[in-house]
């Protein structure tokens, strides 16, 4: 898309230089007013470069919401490829260079901490869930409709036996 709008761009400087090169030739014509025809001139010059810093300003506009596009992907794609135990990784180091500089710390790391230990948790949860799952008897449920029908059953003998409903 850019590439084609350069490629306009550059035919109209074409097209505006070859017209300010026909009226230069005519202002040595003796026909012509000299003065007439560098007014022309000037009017096509002013032509180019409004139409040049139109396309420039709407060009920077268009780069600009390209960049934040191809900034905001790379963001969400770098997140996605980062891993969610590199953050103690990067407080660990920041920690450490304040202890050279003989600063306090702002964080405290577990002296036994392992980057595996939420993992190795959640495959004991998981497998957890699987025993109890394996554990429990597979009930089968009703259709819907004997469901809702065994309900309305229920609550009409249920209505009957309070006095509720009257033959």
């Amino acid at each position: 898309m850019k590439l084609g709008l350069f490629r306009q761009i550059v035919e109209l400087n074409q097209s505006f230089d070859q017209l300010i090169a026909h009226l230069t030739k005519l202002e040595f014509v003796p026909f012509f007013q000299r003065d007439f025809i560098q007014y022309a001139r000037s009017g096509v010059e002013i032509a180019r470069v409004y139409a040049n810093r139109e396309f420039f300003d709407s060009f920077e506009e268009i780069v600009e919401n390209d960049a934040k596009w191809a900034y905001r992907f790379q963001r969400v794609f770098d997140e996605k490829l980062k891993d969610r135990d590199d953050i103690y990784l990067e407080v660990r180091d920041s920690e450490q260079r304040r202890k050279r500089k003989r600063l306090p710390p702002r964080v405290v790391i577990l002296p036994d901490w392992d980057m595996s230990d939420e993992d190795r948790y959640d495959e004991d949860r998981a497998a957890k869930r699987m025993k109890s799952a394996a554990r429990r008897p597979q009930t089968v449920r009703k259709s819907s409709k004997k469901s809702r029908s065994n309900a309305q059953e229920s609550r009409l003998l249920g209505a009957s036996k309070r006095g509720g409903l009257r033959p």
